[in-house]
């Protein structure tokens, strides 16, 4: 639990804003997922500068814990059913596809198989629902995304998200430089 921390004042700054006062003496951006308390803090140090509300694995399928790095997005994912008991008989979802459970963006934190990403399923927020993934508004998501790519070498320019965000049906995958630590704690 992250109660001992306090919210900066700059929690509503731009996803840019806070790559680039990372780069200061702030030290480095982390994610810190919370599995008790539902939620993904963005942290600057000790210094939590965002938090969003998720959806965690379900008890028979949990989220793993650990410390990770992410070091790739997909934008516009497709969706390819697991080789697991829960998705047989599920189909492939283009990017695109409103039946598509990945939203937006999914940042990978285990590969292969685990990710935070978007959703449409906002009312499973601050539940324990998801098959392992860690699941956000696909807005918070993007938003997310957008600190990661600048955190870990691979900003872009606004017109950039632009163009990934109005190709919904267009997959771009985007590679790291430097990896952006994840930790997954009870």
């Amino acid at each position: 639990m992250l109660a001992a921390v306090a919210l900066a004042s700059g929690a509503g700054a731009p996803a840019g804003a806070l790559a680039q006062e990372a780069d200061g003496a702030g030290g480095d951006v982390r994610i810190v997922v919370d599995l008790s308390d539902r939620q993904l803090h963005v942290m600057r140090g000790e210094e939590v500068v965002r938090s969003y509300t998720v959806a965690v694995g379900k008890p028979e399928h949990p989220t793993p814990k650990g410390s990770f790095s992410a070091r790739r997005l997909v934008w516009n994912p497709s969706w390819v059913p697991p080789d697991a008991k829960w998705a047989r008989g599920k189909r492939a979802r283009a990017p695109g596809d409103p039946k598509n459970p990945m939203g937006r963006v999914k940042i990978f934190f285990k590969e292969p198989d685990y990710y935070i990403h978007g959703t449409h399923q906002e009312d499973s927020l601050g539940q324990a629902e998801s098959h392992g993934c860690v699941r956000m508004r696909n807005d918070d998501v993007v938003d997310l995304a957008k600190t990661v790519m600048d955190a870990g070498g691979a900003a872009r320019e606004p017109v950039w998200y632009r163009q990934v965000l109005n190709r919904v049906t267009r997959t771009q995958e985007v590679r790291l430089t430097k990896p952006v630590p994840i930790t997954v704690q009870e």
